[in-house]
């Protein structure tokens, strides 16, 4: 059902058939209006939220100038001379009502009158737009929130590019019986802080995985995925080449759940008490992964799986298919890299006094390397699939030779003349 909100105001005029303009009272301004057209949540820890508090607080009654306004959205709206009613729908009832555009301001508002603030004086410009639909109120939202930066990804979430990718989690949740907690945009309420919980970081695990788009052995100038930066805009054709990948995200997840797995037990077993060899491992922090079932007891840069998951792409062809069964070659292959190389490279740099961070998303030495290393190992695999089924060959050739001769001893002491 529709939900309704009683706005109390000095006066209004209408701008034009859909949009009432108002000078609305903040003492009584409805604090619980829902926040689905904006990009982005409030946050109190923020510069914006600080100056719109202490402009409301020291000064209320010059509020109203020094403020740009609320932007809202209802389904309906009844004026009075006193009062706006606001008719909201509700996002399940396909509705994209409530705050496009002033959730720190009514966040302000709150917590002044939490702390007693007399706002009787007090009053703010508000706009309201009637009707409009989901596209419209997102349209508003995104030209409107430019007082403070807004984040790339919380464009992207709110133009609605991030659907393919979600709805593919929902179903992977469903199918492994899985919990991923994942930020789509800025100041996002029950998600995790921990970069490895960034969109953009899922995306990146899964370009990783492009050997088509990063190939070594092409005449691409983009040979490694290297110092990839979050896409601004996703396109149709930038879809379907995400959604041909979506398949292999559980084994990016595996692999990075792995390394991490790997170094925690480094960590946690050194050959010399209490010292971490490793750069760019902080002891005194923790991480968290996407999938809700994986926390670390160590601190490490967002990037620091990546090189790794993207020697991986030797092992796929041009369709994305595994050229071996990932559960037969995964784990060794993975042991294979962290003792011959990755942790080698992590002690020379802390030996050197270096602390990595995303220095790892930039080296094209370390991806080359382990590049290499997996074109290595899956040629060695590969030779030995060879041999051992032209040993399985001999074998079968030779039980068959022998049978021939079987019979042919026998057909022989069959016809011997008596």
């Amino acid at each position: 059902m529709p939900k309704t909100w009683n706005v109390k105001i000095d006066n209004y005029f209408q701008a034009n058939p859909n949009c009432i303009i108002a000078t609305a009272h903040v003492d009584s301004f409805p604090i619980d209006l829902p926040l689905e057209p904006n990009i982005r949540e409030p946050n109190r820890k923020t510069g914006t939220y600080r100056q719109i508090f202490d402009s409301l607080t020291t000064q209320p009654e010059k509020f109203f100038s020094r403020h740009s306004g609320i932007v809202l959205s209802a389904n309906k709206v009844k004026p009075s001379k006193t009062s706006l009613e606001l008719e909201v729908l509700e996002a399940s009832e396909g509705g994209s009502d409530g705050i496009i555009n002033g959730a720190h301001t009514v966040l302000a508002f709150e917590q002044a009158k939490n702390y007693n603030y007399n706002l009787s004086q007090a009053r703010v410009k508000v706009t309201i737009h009637i009707g409009l639909s989901e596209d419209e109120a997102k349209d508003i939202a995104l030209a409107s929130n430019t007082t403070t930066p807004v984040d790339s990804r919380s464009k992207v979430n709110a133009r609605g590019d991030y659907k393919f990718l979600k709805q593919y989690l929902v179903s992977l949740e469903r199918a492994e019986d899985r919990k991923f907690r994942i930020a789509y945009y800025q100041n996002q309420s029950g998600s995790p802080r921990n970069a490895q919980c960034n969109v953009n970081h899922l995306l990146k695990l899964i370009n990783c995985l492009d050997r088509n788009r990063y190939n070594p052995d092409g005449n691409k100038r983009t040979k490694h995925p290297a110092g990839m930066s979050p896409p601004s805009n996703i396109t149709d054709t930038e879809r379907e080449r995400l959604t041909a990948l979506l398949p292999l995200l559980s084994q990016a997840l595996w692999i990075e759940q792995r390394l991490y797995e790997i170094i925690q037990d480094h960590i946690s077993n050194p050959r010399r008490k209490g010292v971490n060899d490793l750069a760019s491992i902080d002891i005194r922090k923790t991480t968290l992964l996407p999938d809700s079932k994986y926390s670390f007891g160590f601190g490490a840069p967002t990037d620091l799986a990546l090189p790794i998951i993207a020697s991986y792409r030797v092992f796929l062809d041009k369709d994305y298919k595994w050229i071996l069964p990932f559960n037969e070659f995964a784990e060794d292959f993975l042991q294979h890299l962290w003792n011959n190389y990755f942790r080698k490279y992590l002690v020379s740099e802390k030996t050197a006094g270096n602390t990595v961070g995303t220095k790892i998303s930039r080296n094209q030495e370390i991806w080359e390397s382990l590049y290499i290393s997996a074109q290595s190992y899956l040629n060695q695999h590969l030779v030995k699939m060879v041999n051992s089924s032209k040993e399985e060959e001999s074998k079968v050739t030779e039980s068959t030779k022998k049978r021939g001769k079987g019979k042919s001893d026998e057909l022989s002491a069959t016809n011997v003349p008596k």
